[in-house]
């Protein structure tokens, strides 16, 4: 075997291993752009936290830990909410996913589905205390809430998108 033939396969596992931090990466931009919707910035929602969770509880190999916090720190810096906030969130639950790893290994969708539905509502108020904290204000509890619901009701159709990509692009070559 040359030299090429060994280095190929492994540059090819790399980028394939790349994937979920650039889709989600991907998300955050999709996120912060200006589709031209009346509102929706306020209540957008929260695509990468979907993402985060989803490798976390997938493929944890594959989504650290530093992953989850930079690219909270990229979403913070492009939307202008304080910066750490996002980061610490996603990290948060990227934590709680790793250490229940067990509860969440080999189990339905439903108790998957449940499992994220629990930490987006702890992720969102936390959010939105921190928020609230950052600008001595309580924060209008009607968007954040809004947008809890639609991220909790969207959840199912990224997560099969996300499986399609993990059944495509991740397989064992």
């Amino acid at each position: 075997m040359t030299r090429d033939e060994e280095i190929w396969p492994r540059v090819e596992s790399a980028l394939r291993g790349l994937v979920p931090v650039t889709l989600t990466t991907m998300l955050v931009v999709l996120c912060v752009l200006p589709l031209g919707v009346p509102l929706l910035g306020s209540v957008m929602p929260l695509l990468p936290l979907m993402a985060v969770y989803y490798w976390a509880v997938h493929r944890p190999d594959l989504m650290p830990y530093a992953a989850s916090g930079l690219i909270g720190l990229f979403q913070d810096a492009l939307s202008g909410t304080p910066l750490g906030l996002s980061a610490l969130v996603y990290v948060s639950v990227h934590a709680v996913v790793v250490n229940q790893g067990r509860f969440f290994h080999g189990k339905s969708f439903v108790v998957i589905w449940f499992g994220f539905a629990v930490l987006a509502v702890g992720a969102a108020v936390l959010g939105w205390l921190i928020a609230s904290a950052y600008y001595q204000t309580l924060a209008a509890p009607a968007p954040a809430l809004f947008q809890l619901l639609l991220t909790m009701a969207l959840y199912p159709a990224l997560s099969s998108l996300f499986g399609l990509v993990q059944r495509e692009l991740l397989r064992p070559a």
